[in-house]
C-alpha cells in the first residue's frame, strides 16, 4: 500500500563537494538548510545580511556586493536608542551608528566574497508581499519595528518578480559566470498577511521562478511542493503549525543532498555527523581508560578526516578530565 505522493527529483547537472562554496540567502528556509551544511563542515556563508524575505531585496544586496558598494552613516538610522538599516536584518543593530555601519559593510565584503567564489548560490523567497518606505522610497528588507504608517503595503506581480530575480541572476554572473544559480520558495506560510494573501503570495512567486528556470538561468529545488505534498501532514509541522518541525526540516535536507551532493561529500558528511555527535559526548567517568581510548580514537578519525579535507575544522575536543 502507498501511502504517500513523492516528488521526483533528478540529480543535479552541477553538484557539489567540500572543496566548494556554498552561499545561501533568502528565507528562514535558507537558515535550515544553511544549518545544516554548516554542522556537516561545508564551507557555507547564510545570510550575511540575515534573513530576507523578498527578491526585491535580495536583488538590492546583490547589487550593493557587486558594485562593492561602502555603507556609509546615512544607510541606518536609530529608533529606541538602537542603529538599524533598512536592508538588513535585526541582527546587525548596533548600540552606535559607526558599528552598525561597520556591520553593513563586513557582512556585504563577506556576500561579495562568496558571489565570487561559490559554486553554488540558493536563493529561497519566503513572500511577494513587500514593504515600501514612502519617504525612501524604497522596499525595505526588514521594517524593523518602524511605525506602520511609513510604508505602503505591495504585492508584487509576477512580472516583477521575474524582472527582479532576472537582475539578481545577471548581477551574480557578471562576477561569477560559472556559479549554478538554484532557486527555491519557502514552505513558510506567512500567516501575518492571510491565508489567502500568502498563497497568492507563493503562487507569484513559483510562476515567476520557473520563468528564470525554463530559460535556464536557474535551477529549482522543490522545497514548498516537499512540503505541502510529501509532507502534507500537521505533525511535520512546529506548534505555530506555520513552520516545518526539525523531522521536516531533515526529511528535506536529505532530499536537497541527494540532489546537489557529490556521492564522495555524501559519504564524508556521515563521517562528519559521526564525529560531531562523538564530540559532544559526556562521559560520566572522564579518567577510566575506556573514555581516553574513546578519546584518542576521535582524535585519530578527525585528523583522518581534516588530511583528506582539508577545509573541514572541527571545534577543539573538549579536555579528557571534564
Amino acid at each position: 500500500m502507498k501511502l504517500q505522493t513523492q516528488i521526483k527529483i533528478d540529480p543535479a547537472l552541477k553538484q557539489f563537494g567540500y572543496e566548494n562554496r556554498i552561499l545561501l540567502l533568502g528565507s528562514c528556509f535558507a537558515e535550515n538548510i544553511g544549518a545544516k551544511l554548516a554542522y556537516h563542515k561545508f564551507q557555507t556563508a547564510t545570510n550575511p545580511f540575515g534573513i530576507i524575505f523578498n527578491p526585491v531585496a535580495v536583488q538590492q544586496l546583490i547589487a550593493d556586493a557587486v558594485q562593492d558598494k561602502t555603507y556609509i552613516e546615512e544607510d541606518v538610522f536609530e529608533l529606541d536608542g538602537i542603529w538599524k538599516s533598512f536592508v538588513a536584518h535585526s541582527n546587525l543593530n548596533a548600540l552606535n551608528r559607526l558599528q552598525a555601519v561597520i556591520n553593513l559593510q563586513e557582512a556585504q565584503q563577506q556576500l561579495r566574497r562568496y558571489v565570487i567564489d561559490a559554486s553554488h548560490i540558493f536563493i529561497t523567497l519566503g513572500s511577494a508581499w513587500v514593504y515600501r518606505h514612502i519617504r525612501r522610497d524604497c522596499v525595505v528588507a526588514n521594517c524593523h519595528k518602524v511605525p506602520q504608517k511609513e510604508f505602503s503595503k505591495e504585492l508584487l506581480s509576477v512580472e516583477e518578480v521575474q524582472l527582479s530575480l532576472d537582475k539578481t541572476c545577471k548581477a551574480i554572473k557578471s562576477l561569477n559566470p560559472t556559479v549554478q544559480i538554484v532557486l527555491t520558495v519557502s514552505p513558510v506560510r506567512h500567516a501575518k498577511d492571510g491565508f489567502v494573501e500568502n498563497l497568492r503570495s507563493k503562487s507569484h512567486l513559483i510562476a515567476a521562478v520557473h520563468q528564470l528556470v525554463d530559460k535556464q538561468e536557474a535551477d529549482y529545488f522543490p522545497s514548498y511542493e516537499l512540503m505541502m505534498d510529501e509532507l502534507r501532514d500537521y505533525r511535520f509541522y512546529n506548534s505555530d503549525m506555520l513552520h516545518p518541525s526539525d523531522q521536516a526540516i531533515h526529511y528535506i535536507w536529505d532530499r536537497f543532498v541527494e540532489a546537489y551532493a557529490f556521492a564522495k561529500a555524501k559519504q564524508t558528511l556521515k563521517k562528519v555527523a559521526s564525529i560531531q555527535k562523538r564530540i559532544q559526548h559526556k562521559a560520566f567517568q572522564p579518567e577510566s581508560k575506556s573514555h581516553q581510548l574513546f578519546l584518542k580514537n576521535l582524535e585519530g578519525d578527525i585528523t583522518e578526516l581534516q588530511t583528506a579535507n582539508p577545509s573541514i575544522v572541527f571545534n577543539l575536543l573538549p579536555n579528557k578530565y571534564l
